[in-house]
């Protein structure tokens, strides 16, 4: 393969990746206040959900509504969990039954009975053209 023929095909693959390419929008209400942040944790699988993430964010909490891109991901199904980590010790706090104390959400506003929801219940489609959800804090 001459030295012309690679940089065409390599340009025409970096084309066509970026052309799938997907970008997430998440609306969060109920922020109680501005103090810390948002970590969000996204999943693409049910055997990696609320263990490792296939892409981890952060954002600066706002009291009310803070709104999260996630840029470039493949097409495909998701799930989140996020939660408000108003003290910033980059950790979910838990009282003594092991409740959290901090505020959290799961994408679909799912919930689980005695703990976390599944990936099923929280998983939403991400199309080419991406999307735009929305969860509330509890």
């Amino acid at each position: 393969m001459t030295r012309h023929t690679a940089s065409a095909l390599f340009a025409f693959l970096l084309t066509m990746t970026s052309a799938v390419a997907a970008d997430l929008t998440i609306t969060v209400d109920g922020v109680a206040s501005a103090d810390g942040q948002l970590m969000v944790a996204l999943y693409n699988s049910a055997d990696t959900f609320r263990g490792k993430p296939y892409r981890a964010l952060t954002a600066p909490a706002s009291a009310g509504t803070v709104k999260l891109e996630v840029k470039d991901l493949p097409p495909g199904d998701y799930a989140f969990a996020l939660y408000h980590d108003a003290n910033g010790n980059s950790k979910l706090d838990l009282n003594a039954a092991g409740m959290p104390v901090e505020d959290y959400a799961f994408s679909n506003n799912a919930m689980g009975k005695r703990g976390a929801p599944s990936y099923a219940d929280a998983r939403f489609p991400l199309p080419a053209a991406g999307a735009a959800v929305g969860v509330n804090l509890r």
